[in-house]
C-alpha cells in the first residue's frame, strides 16, 4: 500500500521505518516479570504533560484485569490542567481549614499494630531520602501537604464504582484489580504512579471538578506522570513481608 501524497519510494520507506519502529518498540517493552519487580510508587513528576492517547492506551490495558462476575463496575475521570489545579486548591485549603475528611469508600478508624508498623517503615524511608528530620514540623507538614496536592502530578486518575454496588465485595475488588492493572500498564510505558488517597479527602470538591456522575461512587485515585530522576523520594523501594510470613502450602508434598 502507498501513503497518500508521498511519491512511491517514499512511502514504502516510511512503511518500513514504522514497521522497524513498532518492531524496536516491541523490542523495549518490559516482561512482565521486570515491570512487577521494578515499579516503585512516584511521588515526584517532571513537569511534563502526558498525551492523551498514552493514558488510553495505559487504561484499556489496565481494563483487562480480573473483575469478579464480569461485572466491571469501575469507571476512569483523567483529569489535568485547571481542573486538575482546581480539586489540589479545594482538597488542600479545606483539609487546612479543619473540614472532615469526607472519603467515600469506607476507610479504618484504628490500624492494626502490624500494619501500622509497616506504614512507619515506609515513612521513615522517604524522610530519610528527603532528609526531614524527626523535629522537623515545617518540612513533615510540607510533605503532608503534597500528598493532598497529589504530589503535583500532571494527570489525576480518579477510579470511581457504580453507586448500585456500594456495600458490595465486587466494588474493592475490581477496583484494587484495576488498579494494580494501571499503575503497572504506566510503569510498564516509563510513566510512575503513587496510589493516592489524600488527593481526594475533599470529595466534593473532587465530584465537582472532575465532573464525576452521582451515581458513581469515588474510591480512589492515581497521580500519574514522567518520574523526576532527581527526586531523592523516588529512589525508595518499599519492603515485602517474607514469604514465610504470608503462604501456607497444604497438601504439597515435603
Amino acid at each position: 500500500m502507498l501513503l497518500a501524497g508521498m511519491p512511491p519510494s517514499q512511502g514504502v520507506s516510511a512503511k518500513m521505518d514504522q514497521t522497524l519502529n513498532s518492531r524496536q518498540q516491541e523490542k523495549n517493552r518490559m516482561t512482565y516479570d521486570a515491570v512487577v519487580r521494578e515499579r516503585k510508587s512516584t511521588r515526584g513528576f517532571l513537569d511534563k504533560p502526558v498525551p492523551r492517547e498514552l493514558v488510553t492506551e495505559i487504561i484499556e490495558l489496565a481494563c483487562r484485569a480480573p473483575s469478579s462476575f464480569n461485572n466491571q463496575c469501575w469507571n476512569f475521570s483523567v483529569v489535568t490542567g485547571e481542573p486538575l489545579n482546581a480539586i489540589r486548591t479545594g482538597n488542600t485549603e479545606g483539609i487546612l481549614a479543619g473540614k472532615p475528611d469526607s472519603r467515600e469508600f469506607r476507610t479504618f478508624t484504628t490500624v492494626p499494630d502490624e500494619h501500622r508498623g509497616r506504614q512507619i517503615e515506609i515513612a521513615k524511608q522517604l524522610f530519610g531520602a528527603m532528609g526531614i528530620e524527626r523535629d522537623d514540623k515545617e518540612a513533615r507538614q510540607d510533605w503532608v501537604l503534597r500528598g493532598f496536592r497529589q504530589f503535583d502530578a500532571p494527570v489525576s486518575i480518579v477510579v470511581t464504582y457504580d453507586k448500585v454496588l456500594l456495600g458490595s465485595d465486587i466494588a474493592p475488588f475490581d477496583c484494587g484489580a484495576v488498579t494494580n492493572a494501571l499503575v503497572n500498564a504506566a510503569w510498564s510505558r516509563g510513566l510512575g504512579c503513587v496510589i493516592n488517597s489524600q488527593g481526594i479527602m475533599q470529595s466534593p470538591v473532587v465530584r465537582e471538578h472532575a465532573n464525576i456522575p452521582d451515581d458513581q461512587v469515588i474510591m480512589i485515585c492515581v497521580a500519574m506522570g514522567w518520574p523526576d530522576p532527581d527526586f531523592p523520594a523516588n529512589a525508595v523501594y518499599s519492603h515485602r513481608k517474607p514469604l514465610d510470613e504470608t503462604v501456607r502450602f497444604v497438601g504439597f508434598e515435603d
